[in-house]
C-alpha cells in the first residue's frame, strides 16, 4: 500500500474512531441528539484541524471533505441510537486509545513532511492526538484530562508515537514508521494503565489539583 493511500485510510479510521469516542462521551453525559452530533464532530475533526493549521493547510481538508463529514454525522447517529448494545465505558477507552494513536502519527507525518525537527514533530503529533479530546472535555464542562490525567499516559503516549515516526521514517519508510508509531502509542497507554504508572504531580500546599480524584 502506498504512503498516500495509507494516510487516507488512517485519516478515515482516526476520524471515525474519534467520532465514536466523542459520541459515547456525549451519551454518558446524557446529551440529546444534537449534543451527540456536535461532540462527535468536534472530537473527530478538532485534532486533525489543529494538525492541518500547524502544517499551513487552511482551510483544514477535513472541513471540505463532505464524504468524511457525512460519515462522522452517520457515526454520531448510530452511536446515539445503538450505544445500549455495547459496554460504554470500556468501548470509549478502546476507541479513544485507537484514535489517539492514529491522530498522533498523522500529526507526526505532517511534521516530517514539512521538515520539522524531532521536537517539532513530537509537538505536531501530540497536539493532533489530544486536540479533539481537549475540545470534547471543554464542551463537557471538564478540565481537559490531558492536563492532569493519572492512571495512564495519554499526551505522553502520543508524544512517544510521534517521536518514533520522526526517528523511523528515514530508516524504515513512511508506512512502517506510521504502523510502529501507532502501536507504540497504544502500547504505552494501555501498558501504563495496566502497570498503574503515572507522571509526577506537584502538590501545592493549598490542596489537591483538579485531577486528584481522576481514575
Amino acid at each position: 500500500m502506498g504512503a498516500t493511500t495509507l494516510l487516507e485510510v488512517l485519516v478515515w479510521l482516526g476520524t471515525i474512531t474519534f467520532a465514536v469516542a466523542g459520541g459515547l462521551q456525549a451519551v454518558e453525559r446524557r446529551f440529546d441528539l444534537v449534543g451527540v452530533l456536535v461532540l462527535s464532530a468536534v472530537t473527530a475533526v478538532g485534532g486533525g484541524s489543529v494538525r492541518d493549521v500547524i502544517g499551513g493547510r487552511i482551510p483544514p481538508p477535513a472541513l471540505t471533505n463532505e464524504p468524511l463529514l457525512w460519515a462522522v454525522a452517520a457515526t454520531a447517529v448510530l452511536v446515539a441510537f445503538l450505544h445500549h448494545h455495547v459496554p460504554t465505558g470500556r468501548t470509549l477507552y478502546v476507541f479513544d486509545t485507537a484514535s489517539l494513536g492514529l491522530f498522533a502519527v498523522l500529526g507526526a507525518e505532517t511534521g516530517v513532511a514539512l521538515g520539522f525537527g524531532f521536537w517539532g514533530t513530537v509537538f505536531a503529533g501530540t497536539v493532533s492526538g489530544v486536540g479533539g479530546g481537549i475540545v470534547r472535555d471543554v464542551l463537557c464542562g471538564e478540565v481537559p484530562g490531558v492536563l492532569y490525567r493519572s492512571g495512564d499516559f495519554y499526551a505522553s503516549a502520543a508524544g512517544f508515537g510521534a517521536g518514533a515516526v520522526h526517528l523511523l521514517s528515514g530508516p524504515l519508510g513512511t508506512d512502517a514508521a506510521l504502523l510502529v508509531g501507532t502501536l507504540l502509542v497504544v502500547a504505552v497507554r494501555v501498558g501504563s494503565r495496566l502497570a498503574g504508572l503515572r507522571l509526577p504531580v506537584p502538590r501545592p500546599s493549598g490542596g489537591p489539583g483538579p485531577g486528584a480524584d481522576a481514575p
